[in-house]
């Protein structure tokens, strides 16, 4: 019996080399797109199932924010805390200056100190465009960084003479070294009046009028420069009250030694030398009236000291209630 014959196999084209090469070509175009689109992917993500509170769309209403800057303020889902809240939010230990809010990055959030005080109206609102700006900071590409980065770093050693906000950033040039210009493109569009024009044409990006921002700043910070000139003024008052209170009290006691001394003689004149007495007797009482003058004008001026330590301490006690008002920190309640 004849065996039949097989038919030759036609080989298969091995298609696995294929497939890997398509897999390989989406995977490096997934990722230059995810790498390219990621910040919107971000974005939306962070964007599509929030509304921000009425609170925080308030602060950006007040602040003048652009479309922009309301972008990069609610992708970090602002928020107002209490002291309690806020504490934990916010990491007291890396600045040293009073914290009144703080920006996570990475889009981890925005977080706001609620102060209800009606006399620091505006902190908030100087403190979510301040914040917004660390996040509008981090959004900025490189070519643009370093561009304003320049402009901010020329500003600060040409044109700013405000000795509070040189004193900030030489503060943060000690606690923060690697976030300065960081920290001067938040204070600088949030407190400085007048910029380059450069400069504010750069923050029109984020401002329709960034002025209103600057009056928040000063008109709470008024609060608090007033009354420390007022301490002040008070405290040179008081140095020149004390040093009169100090010369009179010295002077009486001379003049009471010297009086009493006038007064033995004039005893012992009394019972032997009667001419001599009229004589210095008169003298004695016009002393006496000097003396007793003086007394009444030195309880004066004393009465005056005490009044004025009264009005100046006051003065003092509103300030330390201001600088509690906006200090983060949490003090336990008592139980």
């Amino acid at each position: 019996m004849n065996r039949p014959v097989l038919a030759p196999t036609v080989p298969r084209r091995h298609r696995t080399s294929r497939a890997l090469l398509w897999l390989l070509l989406f995977s490096i175009i997934a990722g230059f797109l995810a790498l390219q689109y990621r910040r919107p992917l971000l974005d939306w993500q962070s964007l599509r199932n929030y509304t921000p509170p009425s609170a925080v769309t308030a602060l950006a209403t007040a602040d003048a924010m652009t479309p922009v800057a309301r972008h990069a303020f609610y992708v970090n889902h602002p928020s107002i805390n209490n002291k309690a809240v806020f504490s934990v939010n916010c990491n007291f230990g890396r600045e040293q200056s009073i914290v009144l809010g703080c920006y996570h990055g990475n889009q981890q959030g925005i977080y706001i100190l609620d102060v209800s005080d009606p006399r620091l109206e505006g902190v908030e609102q100087v403190t979510a465009a301040h914040e917004m700006l660390h996040a509008a900071y981090d959004r900025l590409n490189d070519k643009e960084r370093t561009h304003i980065d320049t402009l901010l770093q020329n500003f600060y050693r040409n044109d700013v003479s405000d000795p509070r906000v040189r004193a900030t950033i030489d503060q943060y040039r000690k606690t923060e070294p690697n976030d300065v210009v960081n920290e001067m493109h938040s204070i600088f569009g949030t407190e400085i009046v007048q910029l380059t024009p450069e400069l504010e044409k750069y923050y029109g990006r984020y401002f329709t009028d960034r002025a209103k921002v600057v009056n928040f700043a000063s008109a709470y910070s008024q609060e608090f420069t007033s009354r420390q000139q007022q301490v002040a003024t008070y405290d040179a008052q008081l140095k020149q009250l004390k040093a009169t209170i100090e010369t009179n009290t010295t002077e009486l006691s001379k003049e009471q030694a010297n009086l009493q001394t006038m007064k033995g003689r004039l005893d012992m004149e009394r019972g032997g030398d009667a001419a001599q007495y009229n004589r210095d007797v008169d003298s004695y009482n016009a002393q006496v009236n000097a003396y007793n003058a003086k007394i009444v004008a030195t309880r004066s001026i004393i009465t005056q000291y005490n009044e004025l330590v009264d009005t100046r301490n006051t003065i003092a006690l509103e300030e330390q209630q201001l600088a509690r008002a906006i200090s983060g920190e949490s003090v336990p309640s008592s139980q």
